[in-house]
């Protein structure tokens, strides 16, 4: 299956197949870059009110943190984001426990707490993040929540081209954009590729 050749409704389909009682939760995986939250929005509206999105996005540590511990720099790397906060949410929503998470407004670059909200009729849940398949040490466990899993393959050029254009869309000059984008964002990107584990499906672009 392909990124051009994939039906978005074939996939929910599969999805609704898949789901046994309780809450089905997927995770939708890949590097910085390969299209996880457009995946997300096209599956979500296919699925309608039985799904919602939580983005991993939501775990920042928040930029005051992440300087006191020299991480600033680095940000959204795995040391970047508060994994333990994550596991507990992820724990909390398989036992319906909870009614809220956090979200990221890249615009502000600050996470907004309750940002999102799981509705009642949610019994999918789609995960979105860099780090969900992620093969090092405490990220691995993460695998064994999901009730099936979707990794975005994408070629680290054509990762590279989207992440320049993300920050130039923030409006960032194009020099800072690339320095950006090759210096943090495809580092990132690389480790993700080099250790990603198995998942349900797997999308090439």
């Amino acid at each position: 299956m392909t990124e051009d050749t994939m039906n978005i409704g074939s996939l929910a389909r599969q999805l609704v197949a898949e789901q046994s009682d309780g809450r089905m939760i997927v995770a939708i995986a890949g590097p910085p870059g390969s299209g996880k939250s457009t995946l997300s929005a096209n599956l979500a509206a296919e699925l309608g009110e039985i799904c919602c999105i939580i983005p991993m996005d939501g775990f920042h540590l928040d930029n005051e943190t992440l300087q006191a511990r020299g991480l600033l720099s680095v940000k959204g790397a795995p040391e970047t984001f508060d994994r333990e906060g994550f596991d507990r949410l992820l724990n909390d929503l398989r036992a319906e426990n909870a009614e809220h998470f956090p979200t990221f407004n890249r615009d502000i670059d600050s996470v907004v707490e309750n940002g999102g909200t799981v509705p009642n009729t949610a019994s999918i849940l789609l995960v979105e993040g860099n780090y969900l398949l992620f093969d090092e040490p405490g990220w691995r466990d993460l695998a064994q929540k999901w009730d099936a899993s979707i990794w975005l393959d994408v070629p680290e050029k054509i990762l590279e081209d989207r992440l320049i254009q993300r920050w130039l869309d923030q409006g960032m000059p194009r020099d800072k954009a690339i320095k950006r984008a090759q210096g943090n964002d495809l580092v990132n990107a690389h480790r993700v590729l080099q250790k990603a584990l198995p998942a349900t499906w797997v999308i090439p672009h």
